[in-house]
């Protein structure tokens, strides 16, 4: 029976993509090109086939296949750095509302996720739903202590439909990778794997409670961004009850004027929200699209659905960083040196021929004016031009870039002459400041003293194993490794004896009190001792 229904949706699947010339668009330029004659002799295909442009009927044959490839053309319509522009456009139009599963199948739903009735649960319910997506639908409701809710719950036998489309997708991206010499670099079964992950980490609602809990942690007493409560009590698996959240949909600029907010502030607001959350906090919501943004009568931020959140390594941080702060200032050999450093593009790329395709790219910008500069089409244009130097994909990049061309997107609808630039330059600059200055340098001191301190006893061991290793070496060989260990150790030892000493010194410095007497200035004594500390720990 399963097998059956497998060879049924195939059938459908290639009935739709024939009949939007999907076939065609694929397999015309290529040595498979006949198979879209043999294609045609299905039954299923006897029929007038579309006539609109390409990345109209692409996008009309995932609407027509369903929630799971919807899901899949969202996900692609942040990969401009991949696509063509008329299929990028086309696919930012594609909307996942559907229509509401039965209103007692779902009571059923919340109760079996949360072990006890509505009425036990909730003193209101409203069984109509407020909303009903591809994944999850939401019921408002009211809490015993009067507090109002929503209650999202993950649509039935949604799993085994993820499942047998993701996996005809596998299929049909193996063949693209097969058929076509581009695909290969598209990367398509890499896509589809980043995509399966995502849609399956949606399903989990603790998944999503726990993303909201860290993300609100993260803004506790913040008057940027307000996260709404999780009720852990009332969450599981396949449901979740949260806060709900009153304010204006911060697409709606009208009435967020009539509501007496100044929308250049709330523009210049979202930016540095972003960049807080990219870079100080290392955790940002990314998917910051219209429907999941709200502004709260006192200006705040307020952010729903987060089920996609996004983190970057700290060699990405702050590779990123260097990587912006070098393009502000136009120093296009640096912009090149990071992406090689980095490892984004192979190591043997001549860094001379990159930074020249760099400048190329970059340079006819800069005759435009600062608020005409999209910060985000910047970035997807040196992932282009990156690419064409054999940068592979960076997932955790690709994030970014989409959550960056979000927060720039509403912020232009808000203020038409943000200028994201202005705002991002100087926090990263004083971003680099923290991280590679003193306060950096005491910040990774702090951080790594316990390890050195644990694994400082573990030392004499190791010197004692290397020593019996090597006396079962020949003698000419053991001389040479005696002596090389022997320069070795005594490396070791100036370097953790200089260590010690500035660790020693920087701590000195940092205790409060370290000088009462009034005829010298205590800031410049602790800067004084602080720079001699991270001579020493520097010191070979």
């Amino acid at each position: 029976m399963k097998s059956i229904k497998h060879f049924l949706r195939m059938i459908k699947i290639n009935r739709v993509l024939t009949y939007y010339q999907i076939d065609q668009m694929v397999l015309n330029d290529t040595k498979y090109a006949w198979f879209i004659w043999v294609n045609l002799i299905f039954p299923w295909n006897w029929r007038t086939q579309s006539k609109g442009n390409r990345g109209e009927n692409i996008r009309l044959a995932l609407e027509e296949l369903g929630p799971i490839f919807i899901k899949l053309g969202q996900a692609l319509s942040t990969r401009k750095d991949l696509l063509p522009h008329d299929i990028s456009v086309e696919l930012i139009k594609l909307q996942d509302d559907c229509p509401p599963f039965d209103e007692a199948h779902s009571k059923q739903l919340i109760e079996e996720g949360l072990g006890q009735t509505v009425e036990e649960a909730f003193a209101t319910f409203d069984l109509i739903p407020m909303a009903s997506a591809s994944i999850a639908q939401v019921h408002a409701a009211t809490l015993h202590t009067g507090t109002d809710v929503v209650v999202k719950v993950v649509r039935p036998d949604i799993l085994p439909i993820i499942k047998q489309d993701v996996a005809i997708m596998f299929g049909l991206a193996h063949v693209l990778e097969a058929v076509l010499k581009i695909a290969k670099r598209l990367h398509p079964v890499e896509v589809v794997g980043e995509f399966e992950k995502t849609i399956l980490d949606e399903l989990d609602m603790m998944r999503e409670a726990a993303n909201a809990t860290q993300l609100k942690r993260n803004f506790e007493g913040s008057d940027l961004l307000y996260v709404p409560e999780i009720y852990w009590n009332l969450t599981s698996e396949r449901v979740m009850t949260m806060e709900r959240i009153y304010g204006i949909r911060i697409s709606e600029t009208e009435k967020l004027e009539a509501a007496g907010l100044d929308l250049t502030e709330l523009s210049a607001k979202g930016v540095v929200i972003f960049f807080t959350q990219v870079f100080k906090h290392n955790f940002f919501h990314a998917d910051m699209h219209p429907g999941n943004i709200f502004i709260l009568p006192d200006g705040r931020y307020a952010a729903i659905d987060f089920g996609i959140m996004g983190t970057l390594a700290p060699e990405d941080q702050r590779y990123l960083a260097e990587n912006f702060l070098a393009f502000f200032n136009r120093d296009y050999l640096r912009v090149s040196e990071l992406h090689i450093e980095s490892e984004w593009v192979p190591k043997g790329t001549r860094v001379n021929e990159f930074e020249s395709a760099i400048r190329s790219v970059c340079e006819p910008i800069w005759d435009r004016p600062l608020k005409d500069i999209s910060f985000g089409l910047v970035l997807m244009r040196l992932f282009q031009t990156a690419r064409r130097f054999g940068m592979e994909v960076q997932p955790q990049l690709v994030l970014l870039q989409k959550t960056l061309l979000n927060i720039e997107g509403l912020g232009r609808q808000m203020d038409d002459e943000l200028d994201l630039w202005d705002t991002a330059k100087p926090f990263l600059e004083n971003w680099m400041h923290d991280r590679v200055g003193p306060q950096g340098l005491v910040k990774n001191i702090k951080a790594n003293l316990p390890f050195w301190i644990e694994n400082a006893p573990a030392i004499p061991g190791l010197l004692h194993s290397t020593l019996t290793k090597l006396s079962h070496i020949d003698h000419n060989q053991q001389a040479e490794q005696m002596l090389r260990l022997e320069k070795q150790i005594e490396a070791q030892t100036n370097a953790q004896r200089n260590r010690t000493i500035g660790v020693l010194i920087i701590l000195f410095a940092l205790m409060p009190g370290l000088v009462n007497q009034g005829w010298i200035n205590e800031s410049w004594l602790q800067a004084g001792l602080v720079v001699l500390g991270a001579f020493f720990i520097i010191r070979k």
